[in-house]
């Protein structure tokens, strides 16, 4: 039977999940911000061994990238669908996929994780971790700052559509990590010079409150999320009788699922 018409819905609380989102945002930072350590210190050996600026580049893009689709197959990946990234979930909650009380749960996770992370980078590596300004992203010189704005925005709108195309379709969506892994090393390649390709406000957040650097932050927390919410939209319009089966990035049916629409099989959590 369904709800009483007026019966307000219990809010449950889903605190494994945020945690999980805290876990694999502070992972995929440490992770990937540390390959951009060990890549472009001059006393470290990979610098001689790879003396290719671009390849270095396209090598931390693959281990940055990597470290959060082998956190999406994990299982806490598993369990919280491992967006990681708030300009993910506010796209999930704007195709009906979330509910209000576990948007603000992952969003609270996600930041907290990007300040761990951050904090885990300057703590490990010191000093060395200035080769790579202790993570902090900020406009490319030369480039201006409309560029940089509109290249976060089409890079986060690009990653969130294409989420949407796999999971949008049965054949496809056990692939999405793996998608991911290819399109984000992709950007981090091509766009690190102009942006520093965050696509992600809890990595640029994190950095820049442990460093206290702010200049020209707030792009990097207004273009990934408006080009989340922009994706979202054109799915709405492009996605013909197609819709998103999940809000996780690997569905794995034995795993609780705390989402709303979902339309493979899962566990559900009551209430």
């Amino acid at each position: 039977m369904g709800r009483p018409v007026g019966e307000r819905r219990r809010i449950k609380l889903n605190w494994s999940e945020y945690f999980a989102e805290a876990f694999g945002t502070a992972f995929n930072l440490f992770v990937g911000l540390s390959a951009g350590v060990v890549n472009f210190s001059s006393d470290l050996p990979v610098a001689r061994l790879i003396p290719s600026n671009s390849l270095r580049l396209l090598l931390t893009g693959l281990v940055f990238a990597g470290s959060g689709s082998l956190f999406a197959i994990s299982p806490l990946g598993k369990l919280s669908g491992a967006h990681i990234n708030p300009s993910v979930s506010l796209a999930f909650f704007a195709r009906g996929k979330m509910h209000p009380e576990d948007l603000a749960g992952y969003l609270g996770g996600q930041f907290l994780g990007g300040l761990a992370g951050a904090w885990l980078l300057v703590a490990f590596w010191g000093a060395r971790a200035g080769n790579i300004h202790s993570g902090i992203t900020a406009p490319g010189a030369g480039y201006p700052i409309w560029f940089v704005f509109f290249t976060e925005f089409g890079m986060t709108l690009a990653l969130v559509l294409a989420i949407f195309a796999f999971l949008s379709a049965e054949e496809l969506m056990r692939w999405t990590p793996l998608m991911t892994w290819f399109l984000v090393a992709a950007m981090v390649w091509l766009a690190a010079p102009v942006s520093g390709t965050s696509l992600n406000p809890a990595r640029s957040f994190g950095p820049s409150l442990v460093n206290w650097f702010w200049a020209s932050q707030w792009l990097y927390w207004v273009a990934p999320p408006t080009g989340g919410l922009m994706a979202a939209l054109l799915f709405h319009f492009l996605r013909g009788n197609r819709r998103l089966l999940t809000a996780k990035l690997f569905h794995a049916p034995d795993y609780r699922c705390i989402f709303k629409n979902v339309h493979v099989p899962h566990v559900p959590v009551n209430g």
